[in-house]
């Protein structure tokens, strides 16, 4: 089948059309390779894939409704996986007009084509950031989400209920991805393990915020991948358990919608992450402790539930293992 893919430059974008190719889809991908970081990194990703037989690129911005537009009436798509999205939770204090073009007026554009076309699923990607406030671990899809601390996580929250929307006006079933602090190979450099790595190599300081006391539900990028391809196969409908009652945040009732969380279900303290590289490397890290940064939320964990009843998987690479194999991309790449 022909399935749209955006941000195909994009960390998760790029390793999700390599697993679709694999697997004998005909993908279009679509990216603006914006300067957000390294642009260079985007198009090593796309050159793996780019000159696919059955690949198709389109540099277009999700903000411009009239490409998106044309991508859809040109290729007909028969699913689409949004994943382009302007990233970074910090980033939004010095952009913030940026983050609103591309994950919400991108995002409806998206929605828009999938209406106009007849698409049979939709799969975008949310974030654990939603979570914000709520303390109760571990964080579950079925419960209220309501309390974003960030831009960036108000602006997928939005994703979520626009997605809500469009599945109980126009019948189009989505499914939303809560991605818990994905890494791995290929990974973005403004992420810590890409940060800490460079640093290190470099034998300069790496900064630690809330004295690596945090912990993360950190979800290896091959992990995320095989979440977004089953759920892309398994197309949702109305929850038949709805009776009435106010609606399950994760399933809907009204429309063909769902929401998972995919995340590692064993959080890791940041400073064995940082432990991990450092064996990794070979070298001790020089730490610079600093307290929680604004908007940051002391600890994620990840209730995957969900995602083992219905459709069967659940992340299993450690950190240990993970860690491991972005060192080795990194010097390959990089021969520090």
């Amino acid at each position: 089948m022909t399935i749209l893919v955006t941000g195909t430059a994009g960390f998760i974008g790029s390793h999700v059309v390599q697993r679709l190719l694999d697997r004998g889809d005909r993908v279009v991908g679509l990216d603006s390779l914006n300067d957000y970081y390294d642009v260079a990194l985007k198009q090593a990703r796309l050159a793996r894939f780019i000159d696919h037989p059955r690949y198709t690129h389109v540099h277009a911005d999700l903000a411009d409704r009239g490409a998106i537009e044309d991508v859809f009436t040109r290729h007909s798509p028969r699913r689409v996986v949004n994943l382009a999205a302007q990233a970074g939770v910090r980033y939004a204090a010095e952009n913030p007009h940026i983050y609103v073009a591309s994950n919400v007026t991108g995002f409806l554009h998206v929605l828009e084509g999938c209406r106009q076309h007849g698409v049979e699923h939709l799969v975008y990607a949310s974030t654990s950031s939603v979570y914000g406030a709520n303390t109760a671990m571990p964080f579950t899809e079925h419960e209220a989400a309501e309390h974003p601390l960030t831009l960036y996580a108000a602006t997928k929250k939005a994703n979520e209920q626009m997605a809500h929307a469009y599945a109980h006006l126009y019948g189009i079933p989505c499914t939303g991805l809560r991605f818990f602090t994905v890494y791995g190979p290929w990974g973005r450099p403004d992420m810590a393990l890409f940060l800490f790595t460079r640093a290190i190599l470099a034998d300069e300081p790496i900064r630690v915020f809330n004295h690596g006391r945090h912990k993360r539900s950190f979800t290896y990028v091959d992990d995320i991948v095989e979440g977004v391809i089953r759920t892309l196969d398994r197309i949702p409908g109305k929850d038949p358990a709805w009776r009435g009652e106010a609606p399950d945040p994760a399933s809907s009732g009204v429309a063909p919608y769902r929401l998972y969380n995919i995340g590692n279900e064993q959080p890791v303290e940041l400073l064995r992450y940082i432990e991990v590289l450092e064996q990794c490397l070979g070298r001790k890290a020089r730490m610079e402790m600093l307290p929680l940064q604004p908007g940051d939320v002391p600890d994620t964990e990840a209730d995957i539930s969900d995602l083992i009843a219905d459709v069967g998987y659940s992340p299993m690479v450690p950190v240990e293992e993970g860690v491991a194999r972005f060192v080795a991309w990194y010097r390959d790449y990089y021969q520090p």
